[in-house]
């Protein structure tokens, strides 16, 4: 019996964590939402997200958003698109130093962006991504007539994949999907305040999602949908400033994602207080409860918010 006993720990060993949870999602189940989905290549768009740039084109269809601070108090947004991908998404603008680290957790996926300050350009052509603005793959973006330079660019994220054919597909970044666990508070509406910026979302128990507002106006689509998530992670992280800096002398800062603190998980209208975890660059980060258990997210596209601890 012994014997049998540690034949099988071998066995599944592999495929479990220290908490008896699947260490991995499924075959036809992404990784990055729950949902049933064939895997396909990653692709992170860089979004323009002052009130020029909005609305938005193609966030409905996005797997995750990222919310980074940048300069002036304002935000960017990182977002992540596998499988279904939109005919077009925009206004894209540049990239950050953050991003390189961000983006390590999902092996070598494809990046599309307007551009990049000329000392970041080299560590952006170093890192382990598909590095694809408009000079490298300029019939996968096109100017629009709507709205003025430089909120104006967008892109065509099947022509992009083609100037990135290995990118890598989506594998497990450390999330993991299920029933809600105890102990959530309450909470209809929450709110994330940056220094120039600010992010409401309101529970609809007839959508099952968080409805997202962008400085107190609701984020609609250019196709007229309401943007929204199954879960939202206000993730608690250091924030300092980097090396760069915008034409106006403004500092970069730069979002520290691998560490460890806390974070706070919104779904089903309710607030679960979380540790978050990422120990390395190339892994991806997890998120548990108060007694180190895993803290399941809800099925769908989740959003992450970063803010200063």
């Amino acid at each position: 019996m012994a014997a049998f006993v540690v034949i099988l720990a071998a066995l599944t060993g592999g495929c479990q964590t220290g908490n008896g949870e699947d260490e991995t999602p499924p075959d036809g189940v992404s990784p990055f939402t729950g949902e049933e989905a064939e895997a396909g290549p990653v692709l992170a768009v860089k979004i323009d997200n002052v009130e020029r740039a909005r609305p938005h084109t193609g966030l409905e269809d996005a797997d995750l958003v990222y919310v980074e601070p940048v300069e002036s108090g304002l935000t960017r947004l990182l977002v992540v698109f596998s499988g279904s991908l939109p005919e077009t998404a925009g206004p894209v603008r540049s990239a950050r130093e953050s991003d390189l680290e961000l983006l390590r957790q999902f092996g070598r996926p494809a990046l599309a962006y307007s551009g990049a300050q000329s000392a970041l350009q080299p560590l952006i052509d170093e890192a382990p991504l598909y590095a694809v603005p408009p000079d490298r793959a300029s019939a996968a973006y096109e100017r629009s007539g709507d709205r003025p330079a430089p909120h104006n660019l967008y892109l065509r994220p099947d022509a992009l994949l083609l100037a990135a054919p290995e990118a890598s597909e989506a594998a497990d970044i450390g999330l993991r999907f299920g029933d809600a666990p105890d102990g959530g508070t309450e909470t209809s509406e929450y709110t994330v305040t940056y220094q120039a910026a600010s992010y409401d979302f309101g529970w609809s128990g007839e959508d099952g999602r968080w409805l997202v507002s962008m400085d107190g106006t609701e984020a609609v689509t250019t196709g007229g949908e309401r943007l929204s998530a199954a879960t939202v992670v206000v993730q608690q992280v250091q924030i300092r400033p980097s090396a760069f800096q915008d034409r106006s002398g403004n500092i970069t800062p730069y979002t520290q994602t691998i560490g460890s603190g806390e974070a706070l998980v919104l779904r089903d209208g309710q607030a679960h207080e979380a540790r978050w975890s990422r120990s390395a660059a190339d892994g991806g980060t997890t998120f548990t409860t108060a007694d180190g258990d895993p803290l399941p997210f809800a099925t769908g596209p989740v959003w992450f918010l970063f803010t200063d601890s």
